[in-house]
């Protein structure tokens, strides 16, 4: 071979490298910048939660009034609610379904859940939910003064439809009934193998044998900002209202908190934005 074809060859092959690397240098900035357009690792979903026990619609000022209690949670631009001290067909609150009621004014699916007969009707809790709802289940809970239930409902979140578990409660009445009731309600919700929301009315303070009972067994207490006293709604001296999860690891906490509404209920209700991971 001549030493004029050599040159010819290794111009060529120098050409080649040339071009092959700056195809190698394009693609890499090419995924580089797909993957600056692409959107970062997110949460599946964000999900605003509202634990509200509303006495069944009697304010302070003793008028039973549901407009007033969806006017707050319509504020509250709540995914799913929990509510505490619901009637159902009871004389007391003129015979209304109040769960139905309120989902009609607030545009959610409503479920109630029983505790025992009373006036006619029936007495218990309720959850309202924009999601979609995908099982509802009323747990009963060992009985104390009166009987009492969880009320388990979950619902698809995101794009995906990835269930969550939002459970509302209301434990009733002596430290050894709530105590009972706490386990029970913890055991049942043991093999649930998605992500769980626990919200309400503990009627049980923050260092009380309830408390360390659930956290013993997995629950995360969500730590408010801010004040934390939920009771009586007028002037708070009690922190009697919570919120849990399990596992912890499955939720971002974006706000937890205690909204200011003195008037509408005995209780002030609770906020929390979570981002589902």
């Amino acid at each position: 071979m001549s030493s004029s074809t050599h040159g010819v060859g290794a111009r060529v092959a120098d050409r080649l490298r040339h071009v092959l690397v700056g195809a190698v240098a394009a693609f890499v900035l090419g995924a580089a910048a797909l993957l600056l357009r692409a959107p970062p690792l997110a949460a599946q979903a964000t999900v605003r939660i509202v634990a509200y026990n509303i006495k069944h619609g009697e304010g302070l000022d003793g008028r039973v009034d549901l407009a007033r209690a969806a006017e707050v949670l319509r504020a509250l631009d709540a995914d799913v609610v929990t509510l505490q001290e619901i009637d159902r067909g009871v004389e007391r609150t003129d015979g209304v379904d109040q769960a139905a009621a309120l989902g009609r004014m607030l545009g959610m699916e409503a479920h109630f859940g029983d505790f025992m007969p009373y006036q006619g009707g029936e007495y218990g809790m309720a959850v309202l939910s924009r999601l979609p709802v995908l099982s509802v289940l009323n747990l009963r809970l060992p009985d104390g003064d009166e009987p009492r239930s969880a009320l388990h409902v979950t619902v698809a979140t995101g794009r995906e439809g990835r269930p969550l578990s939002v459970v509302g409660i209301h434990l009733y009445r002596t430290p050894e009934e709530r105590f009972a009731q706490a386990d029970s309600l913890s055991a049942l919700l043991e093999e649930v193998d998605h992500p769980v929301v626990l919200a309400g009315d503990f009627n049980s303070f923050p260092g009380g044998r309830v408390l360390r009972l659930l956290r013993d067994e997995g629950w995360f207490v969500v730590e408010k900002e801010g004040g934390s006293f939920t009771f009586p709604a007028d002037d708070p001296a009690r922190e009697i209202d919570f919120v849990m999860l399990r596992p912890a690891s499955a939720f971002e906490i974006v706000e937890h908190r205690v909204v200011d509404e003195p008037l509408v209920s005995d209780h002030r209700p609770l906020l929390l934005v979570v981002r589902l991971w």
